[in-house]
């Protein structure tokens, strides 16, 4: 844990790049978490650091059209392969007989995002020792302020007994994040264009009014403080 801090000072320091070469290096079992999002920035900075570098992303059967064109759009930009992680056929059947298609308006997001989201990205890690986010700290005041640039994720596990996370963007701003995007001239999502400034699932992602914080657009209807979807848990229970 001591050395794990010491890094994390260390990497805290230095560039997203910088932090990413680090983590390719380090790990020869590594991924790439893309969202269809701001994900982008970390998607062109690893595929200049090594090209065949691993990138996955989770498609839950209701993200929106946009988005999937936007996937697709990054898979062509590159030249590279995106992993594709889908619900499993019979869980999310039973959940959809059960609980119908919009059940979240009533009892809460979690349990979809546990078929749709959770189940896929245990899949995805299971065969990593570290993976990669976009994670930022100025994303949401409630359950992010603290994120670390590196960190053993306690909430999944991979190929090995600790699961290592990093968090290259976690001091970068918005601004930074679109700063990049415009100097590079690289593909973002049409939904930003759109008022989108956070994207999830269609049915809980809305566009957000100017001055609200983009994190207002996802799950609208529930405690501002715990808009968490599951994929990183461990930042609600540090909230």
């Amino acid at each position: 844990m001591t050395k794990l801090l010491e890094l994390n000072l260390e990497l805290s320091a230095k560039t997203p790049r910088d932090i990413l070469k680090h983590a390719l290096t380090e790990h020869s079992a590594i991924g790439i978490s893309f969202s269809g999002a701001e994900d982008v920035v970390l998607v062109d900075m690893a595929v200049k650091i090594k090209k065949d570098v691993q990138i996955f992303t989770l498609d839950t059967g209701r993200l929106h059209a946009e988005t999937y064109q936007f996937i697709e759009e990054v898979r062509n930009f590159y030249g590279i392969n995106i992993e594709i992680y889908s619900p499993e056929a019979a869980a999310l059947q039973t959940f959809t007989k059960s609980k119908g298609l919009f059940s979240f308006y009533k009892d809460g997001h979690k349990e979809c995002c546990g078929v749709r989201k959770i189940d896929p990205l245990k899949r995805a890690l299971s065969s990593l020792d570290a993976w990669v986010t976009g994670q930022r700290k100025d994303q949401s005041p409630g359950t992010r302020q603290t994120i670390p640039t590196v960190e053993l994720d306690s909430s999944f596990t991979g190929n090995t007994e600790q699961l290592v996370k990093y968090n290259p963007l976690a001091n970068w701003s918005s601004e930074e994040v679109w700063n990049y995007i415009r100097a590079m001239e690289i593909p973002y999502n049409s939904l930003h264009s759109k008022g989108f400034k956070s994207i999830g699932c269609e049915p809980c992602t809305k566009a957000v009014l100017p001055n609200q914080h983009e994190r207002e657009g996802r799950w609208w209807w529930e405690e501002a403080t715990q808009k968490e979807c599951g994929l990183h848990a461990g930042n609600v229970s540090q909230a």
